[in-house]
Formats: C-alpha cells, structure tokens, sequence
C-alpha cells in the first residue's frame, strides 16, 4: 500500500492541532498531501501545511497545477485513505448530503469504491448537538464514513462539551492503522471487555474497576488487523472501536449469553472482561434501607459461569486467548490459570497497573514461554498482542 494520506482541513480553530498530525505522519515516513477549504485558510495559512508536509498544499478546485484540472480525483488515487480534520458541521453536512462545491468536498465524492473516509467533527457543543447534525453523523456512519469522535473538554467559545477535535496523537493512532499489515485477514473474533455489574436492588450493584480500555484497544487494533470483530462489553463509557461490532450487556450471565449465541463461526475467543466471580442469589425488588438498630447486611452470593472455560472446552471451540489481573504473584497465578483453563494464550498484568490507566505492562503466556513488554500504551501493546496471536495462528 501506498504510504500516503490525503489530510483535509476545514475551518476551525482545531486546525491548529492538524499541524501537529502532520508533523507526527511525517516523521512516520507517512506522505501527506493536504486540502484546504477557504475557510481553513482564515484560521492556518498554506505555507504552514507545506512547510510541515514538504508537499504543495491544495485549496482550489481548478488548480492549474493538474493539467487536466482534475485534482479531485488524482489526488485521492492510490492514497490509503482520506482524513478530514478537523470537519466543521458545514462539511459533514455536504459529504452527508452529495455536495460537491470545492475541492475537498468534491474529492471526497469521487473517492474511489472501498477507500477509507475518516472524519473527526470540531464544533461548538450546541452546533454538534442539534438534530441536523446528529441526521448528518448517522448519515455518514451508515454510508461507511469513519466518525472519530468528537471528544469531550473546554472549547475555543468557553463552553464545555462534546466537540472538541480529537488530540493529533489520536487521530495519528488511526492514520497509522490505515497502514497496519491485515495479519488476521479474514478471521473473526469475538471478545469481551469492560466490567460486568450484579445488581443487588434497583440502585446498587456489585462490580470492579474495570475501565474497559484494553478490551477497546485490543478490538481496534483487531479490527484494523483485518479481522471481523464482535464486542461484548460491559458497562463502559468507552466510544465502539471504529469498524467494530458491539453488543452491550451488564451482568455475567448476560455476558454469557451474549457469548453462547455469537461464538459459532469465531476462529479467536478474546476474555478481556473482568467479569464477576459471583453474583446476589436473592436480588431484592425494593431498595433495601439500612436498619439503625440492626446495622450490617448478609448477602448470599451464587457463582456465575466461567465463560472463557466453557468456550474453550466446547465442540468446535476457537482459539481462545484470556486476560489475568493478579494482585500478587502475578507470572505465577497467571500460569496456573491458563492450564486451569486449557487456552492456548494468556496476558498477565498487574490489576493495580492496568485498571482505568492508559498504559499497562503486559507478559504474554503461551506454551513456548513468558514474553513480557516494556510498558507501554493500552494501543500500542493491543498490537503487540495481535502479532503475537496472528503468529501463533499461522503456526498453529
């Protein structure tokens, strides 16, 4: 694949952040050529993103540096993908709508069939909000348009919200797996992230820490491998993985559940959730109110399935790859889990490390060894685990 991308920038104070998403492509040794709207050039002037790219920087539809003024579509060949960063609500509106009144949008439409649009909103939190815009985003998902974000924070008006553009780091993470080798073409998998809750009355649950991050990042790193992704998740505030499936779900069982009618045709089971051990035998209807004179609360816990156990000894059972968050001991119990049961792949971390954290330190458990990483982030070590998991699949 070509290692190109072809970055457009509309008008927005986040376009300030896209000098830095070009500057980390670049360094990369990803090639971009950038589109600018004549809004986004009130905000960054040109010789900026020429400058930072090393490449002349697009804003007229009728270049006459295309000999056949046909930029709109030369530009968008053999490039792996198109990013707009940051799209203003003008612009998602006119991709979403068949626009085409300048050079970015009309590229945009004559993109060639199965090449990868990704966008990432940047607008005041009321604009990103109001029904047309929110018609617009369903639109673009269903037509196959990569939304990524907005994030959440204080904006350029002083407002707080949903809106802000996506960090250059972010957005780079999705531009490099534009890039990233399909080292599971054609499989599918099924995992699980996130907590499970076992609710105890209508407004208490028994739960854990759990963020759900590694889970997520595992998914998307998967799903840029090339792989067919289902995930089913626990409660979580986490944004689906961008390409892949998601099933909500809150309690162990449901989980299970969820797993029992998904699992056939996997060729890879992922237990990324930390799901509960047990759950309340008796759940109690009524908010059970604390008693003054008789202080403390007896509840009589049931054990739930052992989901990754049950996938791994049924007929047909697919690669099965578990997670173990240890306390103490952490190589050790890890190991014994693993032949406890019966996986081919295990991922040992500290719980302490890992829970709600954007990094992690990770040793991988197979019957070749321990292999541990250096720390690192929760994305970059998901990919480590998915070249590892693609190479055992090879050889197996």
């Amino acid at each position: 694949m070509n290692k190109r991308l072809v970055l457009g920038i509309t008008g927005g104070i986040a376009a300030y952040k896209s000098c830095e998403l070009v500057r980390l492509c670049v360094k990369a040794g990803i090639a971009v050529d950038v589109i600018m709207t004549k809004a986004a050039t009130h905000f960054i002037a040109p010789a900026t993103f020429q400058a930072l790219s090393g490449r002349p920087v697009w804003t007229d539809l009728w270049d006459a540096r295309e000999p056949k003024s046909m930029a709109h579509i030369e530009l968008s060949r053999d490039a792996a993908g198109i990013l707009v960063a940051p799209a203003s609500a003008d612009f998602m509106a006119k991709v979403a709508n068949g626009f085409a009144d300048d050079l970015l949008s009309t590229l945009c439409l004559a993109r060639q069939p199965g090449s990868p649009l990704l966008v990432a909103p940047a607008m005041n939190v009321e604009m990103w909000q109001q029904p047309p815009t929110r018609r617009n985003k369903a639109r673009l998902v269903e037509d196959g348009v990569v939304v990524l974000g907005p994030g959440r924070g204080e904006q350029a008006c002083g407002e707080t919200g949903d809106g802000r553009m996506l960090e250059p780091a972010d957005l780079f993470a999705h531009v490099a797996a534009l890039f990233a080798p399909k080292l599971l073409k054609g499989k599918r998998i099924l995992m699980t992230a996130g907590p499970t809750e076992e609710p105890i009355d209508p407004v208490r649950v028994i739960t854990n820490t759990s963020s759900g991050k590694m889970g997520y990042a595992l998914a998307q790193a998967a799903s840029d491998a090339g792989a067919t992704v289902c995930l089913v998740s626990g409660p979580t505030s986490l944004p689906t993985p961008a390409g892949v499936t998601r099933i909500d779900v809150k309690t162990a069982r449901e989980m299970f559940e969820a797993v029992k009618a998904q699992v056939a045709g996997a060729h890879v089971f992922i237990a990324v959730a930390a799901v509960a051990d047990y759950y309340v035998k008796e759940y109690s209807e009524r908010k059970l109110k604390k008693r003054e004179h008789h202080p403390g609360l007896t509840l009589e816990l049931a054990e739930n399935p052992d989901i990754l156990k049950w996938v791994a000894q049924s007929e047909k059972a697919p690669f099965c790859v578990g997670f173990a968050a240890e306390s103490h001991d952490v190589l050790e119990n890890a190991e014994a889990k693993r032949r406890r049961k019966g996986i081919p792949l295990l991922v040992a971390n500290r719980a302490q490390d890992a829970f709600g954290r954007d990094d992690n330190q990770i040793t991988l458990i197979d019957d070749n060894g321990r292999h541990p990483l250096p720390r690192g982030t929760k994305a970059a070590l998901a990919r480590e685990i998915v070249a590892h998991l693609a190479a055992m699949l090879d050889a197996d």
